[in-house]
């Protein structure tokens, strides 16, 4: 990982320290997409054995979470970061918990897989594809917001930022067929609303990398850009760059 736009340290411990940190937050990161790419197939595909994998995985995100989480408090009491330092700290805290919780999401979806597997849905006359479609399209942005993480590059994050609303719109083009499906066909809405639930958890998981995008954008530039337009958000990096 670049440490452009951060300064090296006198204590070449309390560089591999942060070095170490940031490290570990995109090896949980890795995972996390792993779990969410499981799942994803699980649900396509109707695999249930590899949905019930992705359940029985998600203990390993929570641990990486507590030991991240413990090491930024260790950092912070004994080194007292200030600055960039201290934003990477509190950048790094608030990534690990989206990604928990997007490896919550994965979890959701995988423990729907098995159950639409269960339940009969697959035996509907129901295309997976719109949903397979919009799973690529969060797992994508999570990758991405991740690598933008990495380098930190606000023009990456920006870019998978504006991607939250291309999702949210495949998202209502899969309930409104999932929707139209339940009134054609009544006797499937209990087996239709296990894979609501699991667009639904796909839907949040975009949500989740727009929010890591926003805590790459704070790290670099300073500027908290939550609850903002597009507009503003545009706005707010071209006069960075300028």
């Amino acid at each position: 990982m670049s440490n452009e736009g951060f300064g090296q340290h006198i204590s070449r411990q309390y560089n591999e320290e942060l070095e170490d940190i940031r490290n570990q937050v995109m090896a949980m990161g890795g995972l996390v997409e792993q779990q969410l790419t499981n799942a994803i197939k699980a649900l396509v595909d109707g695999n249930a054995e590899l949905g019930e994998n992705v359940v029985s995985s998600d203990y390993r995100v929570n641990a990486m979470e507590v030991e991240i989480d413990e090491e930024c408090v260790q950092v912070l009491a004994r080194r007292q970061p200030a600055a960039g330092d201290l934003r990477l700290i509190m950048a790094v805290i608030k990534t690990i918990t989206d990604l928990e919780r997007i490896g919550d999401e994965a979890e959701r979806v995988g423990r729907m897989a098995s159950q639409v597997h269960s339940s009969g849905a697959r035996s509907l006359k129901l295309s997976f594809a719109p949903l397979e479609y919009m799973g690529e399209k969060v797992r994508k942005m999570l990758h991405d917001a991740l690598d933008a993480f990495a380098r930190m590059d606000v023009e990456a994050a920006v870019k998978v930022w504006h991607e939250d609303e291309k999702v949210n719109t495949e998202y209502e083009g899969v309930l409104r067929q999932l929707m139209t499906f339940m009134m054609e066909d009544p006797r499937s809405i209990p087996r239709i609303l296990d894979v609501i639930w699991a667009v639904r958890s796909l839907e949040r998981v975009g949500d989740r990398a727009t929010n890591i995008c926003e805590y790459v954008i704070y790290l670099v530039n300073g500027r908290d850009v939550r609850h903002i337009t597009q507009e503003q958000m545009d706005f707010s990096i071209i006069g960075k760059k300028k």
